[in-house]
């Protein structure tokens, strides 16, 4: 295989940088171990950063944040819920703190705007009585999978660049300085394979270290997990954060029909260990209830971790590492045709990519220049499954009488399954439920995919696209990527609804029996 362009890593940023390519008239080939915002742009709050939360600390950053809020709202409004935030102080919060909030927003050039308290309160009646301060900031909420799903789209109708899902980089064939070929293998059949490049860029997130090492250039970085939690319903109207410098659970987002709260900070010795635990959940909650006291009480449906891939200069921690970004030309390794994007936010997701397509097209001679500062991100048909509280309304303005629910909860129709298996044929010949969970809100809602993981998978059985034990095998891995985010959050209603999973899974499929080594029954 041949493209312009490999680029490792299928999160905002790596689909970003196709599409900027693909705009550039660059061909891209997209190579992802695991799925699409299988790393840090599917384990983040969907919070598109004021820049209101780094003002205090990171003046840069939070002025790049600003300025990309601004932009995505109006280039990409299908994928922002403009919401609204507000920071809150309650009554022991550091005074002085609050005192310099405002001159530090003007600082930075970030709107603000101070509000009473019993203002606030009616604006949003579920904030603490005990508040002392209050400011609204713009502040959003973002859906990364449908924003990542969009890009791509755009980049594959624009000159067929392409996702390998499942594919992992295992090394690179260097000669005079240049990467002439890139190693992979399919990570569920092991099967191998290579690609030719003119361009290598590696935008692997949390891993992106360990790749650039493949190709004998460093890049020093610090893991962060930060976990977060998902609630029953969804609590407030607006972003609420906490009033002072940034710590954990101090931000509530809204998520469409439900609501998320984090995040903690704790830095792992390697992205591959990330799960979240009953410890930061704890942290979460306590930390949040001070500001809304609800969050003690309320039912909570999954927790769910990703990693902070931060640029460390050594000894610092999770909080106090900028959360600026940095490109790598790999130039000091003596490579002339490898670069590597790593930090940011997915909030700057659009800046990073842009200046790495810069350095891209310089050395491919492309003199197109970037348009995705001004150029809408198209709608794709394809991709609208995935935005939460969206899928009713479809369902009510299609609804034909054969078209069956598969997921009450989020209300997915058997006619959403067929039409993301044919829109992704070519992504994933056969389809697995965890691929349309990726691509639809399968297995999003307080069942956790309990009931719509049989239903699709029988779904799946009915038209031909699976059979033999396959189904019990793709459900199983299904069902225990969703349990591994349960776990933590095992209480009250939650517990009990875990309890009616097991019995359906176990009791009538004999899920656990299933062997998923087995190399007939993979993927």
């Amino acid at each position: 295989m041949q493209t312009e362009v490999l680029i490792i890593g299928a999160g905002a940023t790596g689909t970003g940088i196709a599409r900027d390519l693909a705009l550039r008239g660059v061909h891209c080939v997209v190579t992802e171990s695991g799925d699409i915002n299988a790393g840090a742009s599917g384990g983040n709050h969907g919070l598109l950063h004021s820049g209101g939360r780094y003002v205090s600390n990171d003046s840069e950053a939070a002025r790049e944040c600003h300025e990309e809020n601004l932009r995505l709202k109006r280039l990409a409004p299908q994928c922002v819920d403009d919401c609204g935030g507000l920071f809150v102080a309650v009554a022991g919060d550091d005074e002085r703190f609050v005192a310099d909030y405002v001159g530090w927003c003007a600082k930075a050039g970030v709107p603000v705007r101070a509000i009473d308290p019993a203002q606030a309160r009616e604006m949003e009646p579920a904030l603490s009585d005990r508040l002392i301060a209050a400011f609204e900031v713009p502040d959003a909420s973002i859906d990364p999978f449908k924003l990542s799903l969009e890009n791509l789209a755009h980049a594959k109708a624009l000159n067929g660049s392409t996702l390998l899902r499942r594919t992992a980089v295992t090394g690179f064939d260097i000669n005079a300085g240049r990467i002439v070929r890139v190693r992979l293998v399919n990570t569920l059949t092991g099967e191998e394979s290579s690609i030719e490049p003119l361009q290598v860029v590696n935008s692997a997130g949390a891993w992106a270290d360990r790749v650039a090492a493949l190709a004998g250039a460093k890049i020093n970085m610090l893991y962060s997990q930060g976990t977060l939690l998902v609630t029953h319903e969804r609590m407030t109207d607006r972003v609420i954060n906490r009033l002072r410098p940034p710590g954990d659970g101090d931000i509530l987002v809204p998520g469409g029909t439900v609501s998320i709260l984090g995040t903690t900070s704790v830095t792992i010795p390697n992205p591959d260990l990330a799960r979240p635990s009953v410890a930061e959940v704890d942290v979460n909650v306590l930390q949040g209830a001070a500001m809304i006291p609800a969050l003690l009480d309320t039912r909570y449906v999954r927790a769910y971790c990703g990693v902070r891939p931060l640029i460390s200069a050594g000894g610092d921690d999770g909080r106090s590492v900028s959360r600026g970004f940095a490109l790598y030309d790999h130039q000091d390794a003596g490579l002339s045709n490898f670069c590597s994007v790593a930090g940011g936010k997915l909030t700057t997701y659009r800046l990073m990519a842009e200046k790495t397509a810069d350095l891209v097209g310089l050395r491919l001679g492309n003199a197109n220049p970037g348009l995705t500062a001004n150029t809408p991100l198209p709608e794709a048909s394809a991709c609208e499954w995935t935005e939460p509280g969206r899928a009713p309304k479809i369902w009510a303005a299609r609804h034909n009488a054969g078209d069956e629910l598969l997921c009450e909860c989020e209300m997915v129709p058997a006619s959403a399954v067929d039409e993301i298996i044919h829109n992704c044929r070519d992504e994933f010949p056969e389809p697995g439920l965890q691929a349309l969970g990726k691509r639809s809100r399968i297995g999003k809602g307080s069942c956790q995919g309990a009931f719509c993981g049989v239903r699709v998978a029988a779904h799946l059985y009915e038209t031909g696209q699976l059979d033999s034990r396959k189904g019990l095998v793709k459900m199983r891995e299904f069902f225990q990527e969703r349990f591994k985010g349960q776990r933590p959050v095992l209480w009250n209603a939650q517990l009990v609804q875990a309890e009616l999973a097991e019995a359906l899974h176990c009791g009538l499929l004999g899920l656990e029996q299933v062997n998923p080594k087995d190399p007939q029954e993979v993927e």
